[in-house]
């Protein structure tokens, strides 16, 4: 088996769970030296002994610059540069239009926006000329979600991210791209939907409006993530490459 990844330096930020969790493991697995980030502790250790292989994580939040700092000081002390950087921390809740506070906006403006803004321009210095971005968008910015408008227009900012970046990085030659995920089987979508047999009722109605039939596993996503980051994708820069199953094209 070839490590595509050997010897390159990989950065997932939200890596304790769902689709963070299972990039980080399918980068560990081709050859990467893997940074993880997460907010608790207890997560982020059980994340480490689940990736394995040269795996290293950092606890943060990054909505949090003296956090994000503390992530690159550690890629710098190991070694000094980053190839791969994919901006995934990011979540949102349920608030429809009449309910939402201006907390509820700030957090999640500061976690989905900012934290992926100043993830990616901190990174700046460490990142190879050459290297690659992706940043976890959603379908949600292309398809109306009834109570979550809040977390639809931070991915679409974060969709934009990418189309501008690739033009303030382009003498570097580092690609930014931003993965669309659909619905998803993790954690995180069965707390935003309940839990128990709550989420799972919402999961499978869903799953009947997807022409695939059924949601997606993260290790799906992750396989587009790797895509993108590798050689085979050299010519693909500013894209938003949905994961869905096809739910935002009918």
């Amino acid at each position: 088996m070839i490590d595509k990844f050997d010897n390159k330096v990989v950065v997932v930020t939200g890596g304790t769970s769902g689709i963070g969790l299972a990039t980080a493991k399918a980068f560990a697995d081709e050859g990467a030296s893997v940074f993880i980030t997460g907010r608790r502790q207890e997560a982020l250790d059980a994340a480490v002994r689940t990736i394995g292989g040269r795996i290293t994580g950092v606890r943060g939040d990054m909505s949090i610059l003296a956090d994000i700092d503390r992530l690159y000081d550690a890629v710098q002390q190991q070694h000094g540069q980053i190839d791969v950087l994919f901006a995934n921390a990011g979540g949102g809740a349920f608030a429809p239009l009449g309910t939402i506070s201006e907390e509820h906006y700030q957090q999640t403006f500061d976690t989905n926006v900012k934290g992926v803004l100043f993830t990616v321009q901190k990174a700046l210095p460490l990142l190879k000329d050459g290297a690659s971005i992706i940043l976890t968008a959603s379908t949600t910015s292309v398809s109306g979600t009834p109570a979550l408008s809040v977390y639809s227009a931070t991915k679409a900012a974060v969709r934009n991210f990418a189309r501008n970046w690739i033009l303030d990085l382009k003498d570097r030659r580092i690609r930014v791209n931003a993965v669309s995920p659909g619905v998803t089987d993790t954690a995180g979508l069965n707390d935003l939907f309940g839990g128990g047999e709550q989420a799972k009722d919402t999961k499978d109605y869903l799953a009947g409006l997807i022409p695939a039939g059924r949601v997606g596993q993260p290790e799906e996503i992750a396989k587009a993530v790797l895509f993108l980051a590798s050689d085979e994708a050299s010519f693909i820069n500013g894209i938003e490459l949905f994961v869905d199953g096809g739910q935002v094209q009918i």
